[in-house]
């Protein structure tokens, strides 16, 4: 399960909720308002999924707060689903399913460029298309796949050039609207396979192995004594202590760690090469779930005006909590008046 967020408002309906099943690669497309409550998703979950193909027995998903709510967790326990989360810090816990929404995402934004407010109407056509088109993963559609025999249709859905339609003219418009999405759909798995392709390595870690844990870097956020381009993109090392399914490690993370969960994608990690200059010190900080920590600071060291054409601005040299001398960095006055008044009573 994924949200494709961000398309432009098509009665009412800003998002489209995408749900595909690891077997037989089927999908559907289900459109929904962000603002919808999770009432009504879990409504619309029993109308547009149980109904059809009953309660499954898992469902991988990210970390969502609609996903990670108690009613959603209750609701599937209730029936007897197993909830699975994405693995901390990377999307794609279930490789085939996730780059399989990836795709989806990518044509649906296509699609929905191209049709523009009216790509409601036409998200049936899109959903039809893509679950008639030949999946290389199970070698053949996942219709097929699904239903066990291969989808009638008085349109010409297969590969072997255009062909004379004949019929009602809501017949000619859903051909075109047909081919659109699936030069959309086409485009987008080939871009996709473009990606896996260039970043696609075979590395693997045995446990009892120490390793790197890489951070994502945010703006306006200080990391380890050092910022901007310079910080860190790696802490550790950490001891892998058992391999999760083909491309996660659980690592062993000391206490200071202790709320980030400890499951990371094989992406994330990066072999040790025994130096002690690689280690960094992290025992004095308070390190938050997203790997980063607060930056405060201690003192004013200096203060100078920095004369412009027009204005002068004072700015006066702060040095921060955990960094040396050397690396105090001069701000305006004005900003840390504001931020920290106490340096300045």
């Amino acid at each position: 399960m994924n949200f494709v967020c961000g398309l432009p408002k098509s009665k009412g309906c800003d998002a489209i909720w995408v749900i595909v099943d690891r077997l037989t690669k089927s999908a559907h497309f289900l459109p929904i308002k962000m603002i919808h409550p999770l009432e009504y998703l879990a409504k619309l979950y029993i109308d547009e999924i149980v109904r059809f193909h009953g309660v499954p027995t898992s469902i991988i998903s990210d970390r969502d707060p609609r996903f990670a709510s108690r009613l959603w967790s209750s609701l599937q326990k209730a029936m007897g689903t197993k909830l699975s989360f994405s693995t901390a810090y990377h999307p794609e816990t279930d490789g085939q399913s996730e780059r399989t929404i990836q795709t989806l995402e990518d044509m649906l934004r296509a699609c929905a460029m191209d049709f523009g407010e009216n790509w409601k109407k036409y998200l049936s056509l899109v959903e039809f298309s893509y679950n008639n088109r030949y999946h290389a993963s199970i070698k053949m559609a996942p219709y097929e796949a699904l239903y066990g025999r291969k989808c009638r249709s008085p349109l010409y859905w297969d590969e072997v050039g255009e062909r004379r339609m004949l019929g009602p003219e809501i017949i000619e418009i859903t051909l075109q609207k047909i081919k659109i999405i699936r030069e959309r759909l086409l485009t987008a798995q080939s871009r996709q396979k473009a990606y896996a392709d260039s970043k696609r390595r075979d590395i693997y870690f045995e446990s009892g192995e120490h390793v790197f844990l890489k951070i994502s870097p945010r703006k306006e956020i200080y990391r380890f004594g050092i910022k901007g381009k310079l910080k860190p993109k790696y802490i550790g090392s950490f001891e892998i202590i058992r391999q999760i399914g083909k491309t996660a490690y659980e690592l062993a993370l000391p206490p200071e760690l202790a709320e980030i969960h400890n499951v990371f994608h094989i992406s994330s990690l990066r072999k040790y090469v025994a130096d002690p200059n690689h280690v960094l010190k992290y025992e004095p900080l308070d390190i938050q779930p997203d790997l980063s920590y607060e930056k405060k600071s201690v003192k004013i060291l200096d203060r100078k005006e920095k004369i412009l054409r027009k204005r002068t601005i004072p700015i006066v040299k702060v040095l921060w909590r955990n960094h040396q001398v050397e690396e105090a960095t001069w701000e305006t006055e004005e900003s840390m008046k504001k931020e920290y008044p106490h340096l300045f009573r």
